[in-house]
């Protein structure tokens, strides 16, 4: 499993990084609206629609955001659309995750399935354009997200005891929360020093962030990011747990499926883009 994990990981980086790195943005929105179009056959599976029917799914998904690319809006969406985003996360968030794993099903199938479309299209469409704001707003984001993750599992294995959501992921807690909040600030004052030492690295969502509400306002709008990042992991977890799967799918050998590596992402990305738009 260790040995399927490392080679995985080592094809991913090997895929995107070279993508991500090329001075043109187009290669990046390409290799990840395929991977986003797979996350899209994956969440049909997830909601009790197989076979070409979760074929289609995906290539609906891979349409729209072509569709979205097509029309610009990976240069300059609509500001609205990340606000609208933000506030679905919020209201949606919290009352999928009040409802826990035996409301989902309750919902029909054709609204789960929508939901989800589209909180992957939007999400495809906020990591596109993160790419055009630039690499340093992009990284920013995409470490910000991996901080929250890796501070709140070291948090949560050292201080742990009050569960975060026990019906959906038993192994959160609250102590790892506060971590992952407590790891994500210290990587934006490293960041942000980091930053003014090196000459035109555009802006980053730490800046950015400080730069609009200053350094109060800024810490606050990151623990909201972080949060959020948790409240997207939670989500998938709460989708897997209602349809018995362990992993959205086996895509990706030693790791699951393209969600189980996304989902955290979803919200995160829209989020950052309202607040740093606002």
């Amino acid at each position: 499993m260790l040995g399927q994990r490392i080679l995985t990981a080592v094809v991913l980086v090997a895929l995107l990084l070279p993508a991500l790195l090329v001075s043109s943005a187009w290669p990046f929105a390409a290799l990840t609206l395929l991977l986003i179009a797979a996350a899209g056959w994956e969440w049909a599976r997830l909601n009790q629609i197989d076979g070409l029917a979760a074929v289609l799914s995906g290539a609906t998904l891979a349409l729209l955001c072509a569709g979205a690319w097509w029309l610009g809006w990976t240069e300059r969406a609509p500001a609205i659309v990340w606000s609208l985003a933000a506030a679905a996360w919020l209201v949606g968030g919290a009352l999928a995750l009040r409802g826990g794993p035996a409301m989902w099903p309750r919902l029909p199938r054709a609204l789960r399935w929508a939901l989800g479309v589209l909180a992957l299209w939007v999400a495809w469409l906020a990591i596109a354009h993160a790419r055009v704001v630039g690499l340093n707003f992009i990284l920013s984001v995409f470490c910000l997200v991996w901080m929250a993750d890796i501070a709140a599992y070291f948090g949560g294995r050292s201080f742990g005891r009050r569960k975060l959501a026990p019906t959906i992921s038993p192994g959160k807690t609250w102590e790892g929360a506060v971590s992952g909040v407590v790891g994500v600030l210290l990587l934006a004052l490293a960041w942000t020093y980091a930053e003014q030492h090196v000459d035109n690295p555009g802006p980053s969502v730490f800046v950015a962030l400080q730069s609009l509400f200053g350094g109060v306002g800024a810490a606050f709008a990151l623990a909201v990011l972080a949060g959020f990042s948790v409240v997207g992991d939670l989500f998938e977890s709460l989708v897997k747990r209602a349809a018995g799967a362990k992993d959205s799918s086996a895509l990706l050998p030693g790791h699951g499926g393209v969600l189980d590596r996304v989902d955290a992402l979803l919200p995160a990305f829209p989020l950052a883009l309202a607040l740093t738009r606002l």
